[in-house]
């Protein structure tokens, strides 16, 4: 049956964030993509007002097609593009929060995760990518930086890179029912959401203590570039100062906003007792020069290096990696916590 442009539109615009007109047009992948990122954060999902018509039209033409092979190449796209990365750095944030915990978590966890993102991006609308040519590439960048947040960085570039190469046309398949489709969608939003909602409800503590590093390191990632640091944090208030001007409500900037500071306090004081305890492991005060702290560490690997303490090996190695943890923080410039 043909799909039509005015029911397409309704859904839109009462079901748009969690992906119902996607749905209702058969693109199961762009409907996912939005029940997981809430209609790209609310920005994508107010752009698509403008594409909703050529989406009816593809849909309605996918199904007067006969199922044959897909011809051709699609043309390079810069913002598919740019969506894969973001999307794959997403899905390595969450992932971060909720299975850091788990063992080889940075071999096979972390690039699994960020790679089924950008693979989620490549397959919307009547475009995909190779599954393995991708995956294997986000697997064979997880050693850069390995064991450090910015690994997602690395991983999500080179699987996007790949899933660009690789881009192709979905073949035609055979429609399925409704009921099938919604399994199928069900079970991958329970892969991506109930690994996060068991962290929080059974693991509070570390869940937090995961959130306030997760969102530390990524902050940090920008410490060298003040102005583009201001323009991330930005964004993480955009969604409240957007719902403050549609909302127009007084008492928001007394409550929710505050509650939206106090997680940005959180993850400072975080950062800040990752300091002190390191200025503690280089037996240095707080405020210490740079090059005081250089000598320190270059003091303490001498005397806790493992070639140098073989009859106490376990110790030594325990202490060098604390002091190469300790000295990697302090040398990160302190970022100003911007005011709102």
């Amino acid at each position: 049956m043909a799909k039509g442009l005015l029911v397409t539109y309704t859904l839109w615009a009462f079901g748009g964030p969690v992906g119902l007109h996607h749905l209702y047009l058969g693109r199961d992948s762009h409907a996912l993509l939005w029940m997981l990122t809430l209609g790209g954060g609310g920005l994508g999902w107010l752009w698509e007002f403008w594409k909703l018509p050529s989406f009816v039209a593809q849909a309605n033409r996918a199904q007067g097609r006969k199922q044959r092979p897909a011809e051709g190449r699609p043309p390079l796209s810069l913002l598919r593009f740019v969506a894969q990365m973001i999307v794959g750095i997403y899905f390595g944030l969450v992932a971060l929060i909720s299975l850091s915990s788990m063992d080889n978590f940075y071999i096979v966890g972390l690039p699994l995760a960020v790679g089924l993102g950008v693979l989620l991006v490549a397959a919307v609308g009547n475009e995909t990518s190779d599954f393995k040519n991708t995956l294997g590439a986000a697997f064979l960048t997880s050693p850069v930086f390995y064991g450090r947040p910015i690994a997602i960085l690395p991983i999500s570039l080179a699987a996007s890179v790949t899933a660009q190469k690789h881009r192709q046309y979905k073949a035609s398949a055979e429609s399925e029912t409704i009921s099938v489709r919604l399994y199928r969608l069900g079970l991958a939003y329970l892969a991506f959401t109930g690994p996060l909602a068991y962290s929080v409800l059974c693991n509070t503590a570390a869940t937090l203590s995961y959130v306030a590093e997760t969102l530390g390191s990524f902050l940090s990632w920008f410490s060298f570039f003040p102005l583009l640091g201001r323009l991330v944090e930005s964004v993480f208030l955009l969604p409240c100062r957007i719902w403050w001007l549609l909302v127009g409500d007084p008492g928001f900037n007394s409550t929710q906003f505050q509650e939206w500071e106090r997680l940005y306090e959180f993850v400072d004081s975080f950062q800040d007792e990752k300091r002190q305890l390191a200025y503690q492991v280089l037996g240095l005060p707080e405020g210490a020069t740079s090059e005081e702290i250089h000598r320190s560490y270059r003091d303490l690997v001498k005397v806790w290096h493992p070639d140098h303490n073989r009859h106490q090996t376990e110790e030594a190695q325990r202490h060098f990696l604390e002091i190469q943890a300790a000295y990697e923080i302090l040398s990160q410039p302190r970022k100003p916590r911007a005011s709102w």
